[in-house]
C-alpha cells in the first residue's frame, strides 16, 4: 500500500478568494495602461525609429578623448556620495533612538520621531537638490546636503529597527549590575547594533552613488552636469562615454561593498 497521503482538499472560499484576487490584479493592470494614453501610432512611428538609428549607434562608439575630464567628474559625484552618506548615518543615529520603543518608552516621542523619518524620505534627492541649489548655489555642496537629507530617512528607519531587535536581557543585566546610561550605551547597545549599522550605511552609499550621478543636471555637482551639456548639445557619443564610466565605477563599488558587507555581518 502507497504510504502517500492524499492531497488536501481545497476550501471553496479559497477557490473563490483567490480567482477576485485574480481579477483584481489583472483589472488594476489594465486600468493603469488604459489610463496612460499612450500613442503606440508615435511611438512605433518612422521618426522615432530614424532617431534611434540615428542615436543609439553613437551611444556603442563612446568619446574616448573626454574620458580625463569625464573622470574627474566621476570622482566628485563619488565625494559627493560619500560625503553625504557619512553625515546621513551620523545623523540617522539618534533619531531611530528617537523611534526605538526599546529605547524611548514614550509613544508620542516615537511617533514624531517616525513622522520625522517618514517626512524626509517622502522627497526625492532630485527635489532636495532643486532646493538646496537654489539656496547654497549651484556647487557640489548643494548635493552633499541633497544625499544627506535624502539619505537619513531610509538609514533612520533602518537603524531603529535594528535597534529594536537587540536582546535586552544584556541591558538588563547591566542595569542590574549598575551600569550608568553611557555604560550601557557603548557596552551594551553599540556592540549589537554596530555591525548592521555600517553595514545598512555602506548600502546606502551604493545607492547615493548612482543618485548622485544625476543631481548635477539641477546644478549639485557631479557627472550629471556633463550628462547636462552632453545632452544640451547632442553629442550622444560623450553621452554614452560618460555612462560607460558609470557602469563601471558603480559595478566596481557594488563589489567591494558586498564584499565589506559580507564580513560585517
Amino acid at each position: 500500500m502507497s504510504n502517500r497521503i492524499p492531497p488536501k482538499p481545497k476550501s471553496p472560499a479559497k477557490v473563490v478568494k483567490r480567482i477576485i484576487i485574480a481579477i483584481a490584479v489583472i483589472a488594476l493592470y489594465v486600468w493603469t495602461i488604459t489610463s496612460v494614453n499612450i500613442d503606440w501610432g508615435k511611438i512605433f512611428s518612422q521618426r522615432t525609429i530614424d532617431n534611434f538609428d540615428r542615436i543609439i549607434p553613437k551611444f556603442f562608439d563612446p568619446a574616448f578623448g573626454e574620458t580625463g575630464e569625464i573622470l574627474i567628474k566621476m570622482v566628485e559625484t563619488i565625494f559627493i556620495a560619500y560625503t553625504g552618506s557619512l553625515a546621513a548615518a551620523i545623523i540617522a543615529i539618534p533619531l531611530a533612538f528617537l523611534c526605538a520603543t526599546n529605547m524611548v518608552r514614550n509613544k508620542f516621542l516615537n511617533t514624531i520621531g517616525m513622522w520625522i523619518l517618514g517626512a524626509v524620505r517622502a522627497f526625492p534627492e532630485i527635489i532636495l537638490a532643486i532646493i538646496f541649489v537654489a539656496a547654497v548655489g549651484p556647487n557640489p555642496f548643494a548635493g552633499v546636503l541633497a544625499i544627506a537629507i535624502g539619505s537619513t530617512g531610509m538609514l533612520g528607519k533602518l537603524y531603529s529597527e535594528v535597534i529594536e531587535g537587540i536582546d535586552m536581557h544584556i541591558i538588563e543585566a547591566m542595569e542590574a549590575s549598575g551600569a550608568n546610561k553611557l555604560q550601557i550605551l557603548f557596552y551594551g547597545i553599540m556592540p549589537q547594533v554596530l555591525p548592521e549599522f555600517l553595514s545598512y550605511a555602506i548600502y546606502r552609499f551604493e545607492i547615493d552613488v548612482r543618485a548622485s550621478s544625476v543631481l548635477g543636471i539641477v546644478g549639485a555637482g557631479g557627472i550629471g552636469t556633463l550628462i547636462h551639456f552632453a545632452y544640451s548639445n547632442r553629442n550622444w557619443d560623450e553621452v554614452g562615454m560618460i555612462l560607460l564610466v558609470i557602469i563601471v565605477t558603480v559595478t566596481i563599488i557594488d563589489q567591494i561593498s558586498s564584499f565589506i558587507r559580507r564580513r560585517l555581518v
